[in-house]
This record gives C-alpha cells, sequence and structure tokens, in this order.
C-alpha cells in the first residue's frame, strides 16, 4: 500500500476520513456479505477498496509524471491534490453499491456514495462550486467503473483499471474457502502478483505474475475489459509470466 502510506496534506486527510467513515465501514461490510457470502464472488469489501485506491493513486501519478494530466486539471483548472482526492474517492467507493445488488452495482454504488461525497467536499473545500464540480467527477468515476459504460475521464479510467488489478490468489480466498468454485475464483487464485510500473512502450507497465497458465483468464477478460472501457488503452501495456525456471515476461495483447 506505497501510494496510501506515502499521502500528506489534503488526499491524506480525506483517506483518513474515509478509512473512518461509519456509514462506509457499514456498506463495504454489506458488499461482502452480498457479494462473497451470498453470491459467492471475489471479495468487494474493504481490502478490495484500499488496493484498487493504491493502484488507481500510482497510474494516476506515473501518468502525471508522464506529462498526461487529469481531466480536473485540463477541464475544470483544478490542481493535481483535487484529481488524487477525485480518484481516492471513486476508488474507495466505487463498489459499496454491491451492499444492495451485485447487479447494476455501479448504480448503487454512485447513488449511496453521492451524499457521502458531498459531505466530504463541503467539509475540506470552501468553494462550493469546486466541491460540486468535485462531485460530478467522483459520481463518474463511480458509475463508469463498470465493464460497457466508457470512462471519460483520466481519474475514471484508472480507477477501472485499478479494479481490474486485484485480481491475486487473496483476493479468491474466501470464496475458495467456502468452496464457491468457478472460472473466476480459480483463475484469481492463480495470480500470484501484479506489480504496477512505469512502462518502456507506454506510460503504464502492468506485469501479472501467475502459478499457473489459469490465470490468463483473469488478466484478458477482467483486466483486459476494464482496460476497454477505461479510455486508457493507449497508456497501457500488460505482460504476464508463469512462475517456472528462467521463465520471461510475455505481453498479453488485449
Amino acid at each position: 500500500m506505497e501510494e496510501i502510506n506515502s499521502l500528506s496534506g489534503l488526499p491524506k486527510k480525506v483517506y483518513e476520513y474515509l478509512k473512518n467513515h461509519v456509514k462506509i465501514n457499514v456498506f463495504l461490510k454489506m458488499s461482502n456479505i452480498m457479494a462473497v457470502g451470498r453470491l459467492g464472488y471475489n471479495d468487494h469489501g474493504r481490502t478490495h477498496a484500499k488496493i484498487v485506491t493504491n493502484n488507481a493513486l500510482k497510474m494516476l501519478k506515473i501518468l502525471y509524471k508522464k506529462g498526461i494530466l487529469p481531466n480536473f486539471m485540463v477541464d475544470c483548472n483544478g490542481s493535481f491534490e483535487d484529481s488524487m482526492v477525485i480518484t481516492i474517492l471513486g476508488a474507495y467507493l466505487h463498489d459499496i453499491g454491491n451492499s444492495i445488488h451485485r447487479d447494476i452495482h455501479h448504480l448503487h454504488s454512485a447513488y449511496l456514495a453521492k451524499d457521502i461525497v458531498e459531505e466530504i467536499l463541503l467539509n475540506f473545500y470552501n468553494s462550493k462550486e469546486k466541491a460540486y464540480q468535485m462531485l460530478t467527477e467522483v459520481l463518474h468515476a463511480i458509475y463508469s467503473h463498470s465493464e460497457g459504460i466508457m470512462c471519460l475521464t483520466i481519474e475514471a479510467g484508472v480507477v477501472a483499471v485499478a479494479d481490474g488489478t486485484d485480481m491475486t490468489k487473496g483476493r479468491s480466498r474466501v470464496p475458495i474457502k467456502k468452496r464457491c468454485y468457478d472460472i473466476h475464483s480459480i483463475s484469481a487464485a492463480a495470480i500470484e502478483k501484479v506489480i504496477i510500473k512505469e512502462g518502456y512502450k507506454k506510460p503504464i507497465l502492468i506485469e501479472v505474475i501467475l502459478s499457473n497458465e489459469a490465470g490468463i483468464f483473469q488478466i484478458q477478460e477482467i483486466l483486459g475489459e476494464k482496460i476497454k472501457w477505461s479510455g486508457l488503452k493507449k497508456y497501457i501495456e500488460v505482460y504476464a509470466k508463469v512462475e517456472k525456471e528462467n521463465a520471461v515476461f510475455t505481453e498479453i495483447k488485449l
């Protein structure tokens, strides 16, 4: 969680507010009861929210370093700190709608998050106009994290892709322990590690280490779909390798 741990200033204050918010913690707990306990899906609770937030921030920073500015900076004269806050809020809250139902959970997440995000932004920003601009950007990131909905901002795009990067075997531990076997949990169980760093041919490089080839499904069908609808495909390259002696990374065409 290096990006979360290195937060400072306003982004850190917002993250701490989220982490200790009673309503948010209840929604995340109920999301796991619904998604994991009742449906046998992978983790959609607090741990998932933290991982997605961390990975979204990492990609946002890489793009910014490469000269690719977040949309709130370009379109609304915001600061990079503002875009970090938008990304944190969108990433941490993107799955709370699972507490209501998995179907159209992105829509449930958006309306559940609306009052929470408004409360937070008005608490930390003196300008109501800016707070309400940021509110719409956060809700866009939450709503468009689901496949089939095109992300229209950099901030939303990194949230969507970060959602797809949380696919290591730890995420499938609960459903497998409950003997909820499907291609998603089995494929996720084959993912040993996901590494996000600056790329060679494109700004962002995502490296995936597998214990066996079953993990390819997770990369292509989950991460690949997130990248497809993120609007960031031209900025991301994905490589994978199976943990074997002398194994090399192979580029995955998405």
